[in-house]
C-alpha cells in the first residue's frame, strides 16, 4: 500500500501546531509575518497561505486581512471544545433521551472519583455544601431550585478531578441543564411541575450523596447516583424533548 507522502502546507501547519499546543505561542500571540515564514520554511507564498488557512479551520489562529494583517494565536480550550462536540451531535440529530442515558452512565463514575479523592474534606465536600444550602433556599422557586440542583450535579462532575471526564462528561451536563430548564418552564406553566414533597426527597438524595462521598463509600455511592439519575432525569424527557441545540450549550459556556 503506497503512503500518501503530506503535502507542504501540512507540513508547515504541523510545526506552527506543535508550537501553539507546546505554549511555545502563547494566546492571543501573533505569528511571524509572512515573509518571515516564507524565509524560516521555505515555501511558496501559496503553501503558507494554505498552512493558515489550515490552521484557522482549526480554531487555533485568526488571520486578518488588509492592511494590518497577521495572524493571531487562539489556544484550545474546554469550552470551544464542548462547543464542537454540541455541534457534531446537533448534526447526528441526537437526542435528549441519548443524552439522558449517557448520563446515567457516566455521572455516577465521576461522583465516585469525588469520594476518591483523598482532598475531598477540603476541596469537594465544601463546594457542593454551598451549593445545597442554595437549594435549600430555593425549594419553593420552581425554576430556581431546577438550576440550582442541576448545579449539584454539574459540581460533582467538575470536581471529580478527571480532566477527560470533566470535558466530556461536563458538556453533556451543560446540553441537558438547557432542557431541563425548558423543562421546568412548560411544566410551571402547565401546572405539573412536582410538589414540593418531591422537591424534598432530592433535596434528601443529594444530602445522603454528599454522606457517602465523605465516608469514601465508592459502590454503594455509585449506585445510589445512578438510582438517582434515573428517578430525577424523567422528568427532563417528558413528552416534546427534542434533539440537541448546539445554540443552547454555547449559551451556557464561559
Amino acid at each position: 500500500m503506497q503512503l500518501r507522502q503530506p503535502r507542504l502546507a501540512e507540513m508547515v501547519a504541523a510545526i506552527l501546531r506543535d508550537r501553539i499546543l507546546s505554549g511555545e505561542l502563547k494566546n492571543g500571540d501573533e505569528l511571524p509575518a509572512q515573509d518571515e515564514l516564507l524565509r524560516e520554511f521555505q515555501v511558496s507564498r501559496p503553501s503558507l497561505r494554505e498552512a493558515l488557512g489550515i490552521l484557522e479551520a482549526e480554531g487555533l489562529i485568526t488571520v486578518q486581512r488588509g492592511n494590518k494583517g497577521g495572524s493571531v494565536v487562539h489556544v484550545p480550550t474546554a469550552a470551544n471544545a464542548a462547543y464542537m462536540i454540541g455541534l457534531v451531535m446537533q448534526f447526528q440529530q441526537t437526542s435528549y433521551a441519548d443524552v439522558g442515558e449517557a448520563l446515567k452512565r457516566l455521572e455516577p463514575v465521576c461522583v465516585s472519583l469525588c469520594a476518591l479523592r483523598d482532598d475531598r474534606a477540603t476541596e469537594v465536600l465544601p463546594q457542593l455544601r454551598l451549593i445545597h444550602e442554595q437549594t435549600l433556599e430555593a425549594v419553593d422557586d420552581e425554576v430556581e431550585f431546577t438550576r440550582v440542583t442541576r448545579r449539584f450535579h454539574e459540581a460533582l462532575v467538575q470536581l471529580c478531578g478527571n480532566q477527560t471526564l470533566i470535558l466530556i462528561t461536563g458538556t453533556l451536563e451543560s446540553l441537558w441543564a438547557s432542557q431541563e430548564q425548558a423543562w421546568a418552564s412548560k411544566a410551571l406553566e402547565a401546572g405539573d411541575f412536582p410538589d414540593v414533597a418531591r422537591r424534598e426527597t432530592g433535596i434528601r438524595a443529594h444530602e445522603r450523596i454528599m454522606r457517602l462521598i465523605e465516608r469514601g463509600e465508592v459502590e454503594q455511592l455509585e449506585g445510589f447516583a445512578r438510582v438517582h439519575l434515573d428517578n430525577t432525569m424523567r422528568y427532563g424527557l417528558a413528552p416534546g424533548a427534542s434533539v440537541v441545540s448546539s445554540q443552547s450549550l454555547k449559551s451556557r459556556l464561559p
